[in-house]
């Protein structure tokens, strides 16, 4: 993984735990079972990086309860 996919992956960690109240690690670990890093985040990132923080929490979330990470 290129640093700066690296470093976006961090930043959407951190917004969408931010916004469910969860802890960082919690949220990596959903997102790992649902393969929302490698599946969705990393190769889409040229698109993703351009769009609002809370574009990106809304997208991420929204991708989260679809795949039954979260309840929806």
């Amino acid at each position: 993984m290129k640093k700066e996919n690296l470093n976006f992956t961090i930043y959407c960690i951190g917004i969408v735990s931010e916004s469910l109240g969860l802890d960082e690690p919690e949220v990596y670990h959903l997102m790992q079972k649902g393969d929302i890093i490698m599946g969705y985040i990393v190769p889409c990132f040229d698109v993703l990086h351009t769009f609002s923080r809370d574009y990106l929490v809304e997208d991420i979330v929204s991708l989260m309860k679809k795949r039954g990470l979260l309840a929806a």
